[in-house]
């Protein structure tokens, strides 16, 4: 979508996005396409409290994203990120007008997702390149703690070598991990707004995990043992 424009005017329309949703009363809709969407936002102060309490502990903090890196920079501005800590899609450059074609990670085409995700950090802040960047560093090449709240951060998630903290939008195969807490350093939090009511139990034992195919399937511990079915208890 952002193909074929120039990065200094998809900054522009990121900028007059954000003030848009930012000033929209709660609950306000707009039309996309032919749908009805969400048409406000809001940055979650307990958030924002973590990223300044990581930063005054000497934690090197970073937003990695699986939208457009010139959109995340935009939204990353307002809690103090500067750009190089700031990781999203990115796709080459014919000059200054962005174009379709991904940059590769690790040698592959690749964006900030599922494995991608873990292939970008590895890259961009250790310094692994080539195939290795996909593989799960030693503990010295990993970050101490993460945050995220989709079933695509769990490879990342996982990688964290202290705490892993996951917000509850009852995605199943996050949830089966977070809940099995097989190593004792996951988190859960309720989302910060309109929390959702507790859900029904995941079914981690036969649909826990999503294959590469899509297709769902049971949800394995790094043991290979079976992860149980988990009951939704923080919301």
């Amino acid at each position: 979508m952002l193909a074929g424009w120039p990065e200094s005017e998809l900054t522009g329309f990121a900028e007059a996005a954000r003030k848009e949703n930012l000033d929209a009363p709660e609950g306000t809709e707009q039309k996309v396409g032919s749908g009805d969407e969400t048409g406000w936002v809001r940055y979650y102060p307990q958030m924002r409290d973590l990223v300044e309490t990581l930063r005054a502990n000497g934690f090197d903090v970073r937003i990695i994203s699986a939208s457009a890196e010139p959109v995340v920079r935009v939204w990353a501005a307002e809690l103090g990120f500067t750009p190089d800590k700031v990781m999203g899609v990115r796709t080459e450059r014919n000059g200054d007008i962005v174009t379709s074609k991904l940059v590769p990670c690790g040698g592959e085409t690749a964006i900030p997702y599922i494995e991608g995700k873990r292939c970008r950090v590895n890259e961009d802040v250790f310094g692994v390149k080539g195939p290795a960047a996909f593989e799960q560093q030693p503990d010295a090449k990993r970050a101490a703690f993460a945050a995220g709240d989709s079933d695509t951060d769990v490879t990342f998630l996982s990688d964290a070598t202290g705490l892993r903290l996951v917000l509850n939008r009852q995605k199943t195969e996050l949830m089966c991990t977070a809940y099995d807490n097989s190593d004792g350093r996951w988190l859960v939090n309720p989302m910060f707004i309109k929390p959702m009511d507790k859900g029904d139990t995941y079914e981690c034992a036969t649909e826990g995990y999503i294959e590469p195919s899509g297709k769902e399937g049971p949800l394995h511990r790094a043991d290979g043992s079976v992860v149980p079915d988990q009951q939704d208890r923080v919301s």
